[in-house]
């Protein structure tokens, strides 16, 4: 059974995760955490060492939130080359399914915590890492099953790829018009069909 603590841990988290994502870090105070949650300056430090603390595991709520369904929805196919096409097709839709949540969380706290903090910037790249290490490990699957040529260099194209995504959210969010996600996606599906493709 979950524990009152834990209860309460949680409902900080979901509560301030999208302020954080909205404001970004310096610029979300203890006061507008108190005035959303509606506890106080010691239940909420009762729970998280310090900002910092609670910054991070709402990041981490916050990429959980988005990245789940885009596992999900990787489950559709087991064909390397069709969850490349499934990762398109999933961020053809991600500025309607994340704006609700305040914006893109990797961009987000990406550019915020690179002017004010290093915590926060280190676990960003992280993360950024483990998508293209995902990403090359479909393409590396890909190859030796024969569906994507083996002239590919399968890193080179993980980082291609995530650039033109995240690229793509940037410029959507910043002009909030979703033409650049969804003609992004379609170079990108071009691009698997021309140059990847086996």
């Amino acid at each position: 059974m979950t524990t009152k603590a834990a209860l309460t841990t949680q409902y900080i988290i979901e509560t301030v995760a999208p302020i954080f994502n909205k404001n970004g870090y310096a610029a979300t105070s203890l006061s507008d955490i108190t005035k959303a949650t509606g506890l106080t300056k010691g239940a909420i430090y009762g729970n998280f060492k310090n900002k910092e603390e609670l910054a991070y595991a709402a990041f981490k709520y916050m990429v959980n939130s988005l990245m789940k369904p885009l596992s999900d929805h990787l489950k559709l196919s087991d064909s390397p080359i069709q969850k490349l096409f499934l990762i398109t097709d999933f961020y053809g839709n991600y500025y309607k399914f994340s704006k609700p949540l305040g914006g893109c969380p990797m961009l987000n706290i990406g550019v915020d915590a690179n002017n004010t903090n290093t915590f926060l910037l280190k676990k960003v790249r992280d993360l950024v890492q483990r998508i293209q290490d995902q990403l090359c490990t479909i393409i590396e699957d890909g190859i030796e099953i024969g569906e994507i040529s083996s002239e590919v260099n399968a890193m080179q194209y993980a980082k291609r790829i995530d650039t033109m995504i995240q690229g793509a959210v940037f410029m959507t969010y910043t002009m909030d018009d979703e033409f650049y996600m969804k003609d992004t996606m379609r170079q990108i599906d071009d691009m698997i069909h021309k140059e990847l493709k086996h």
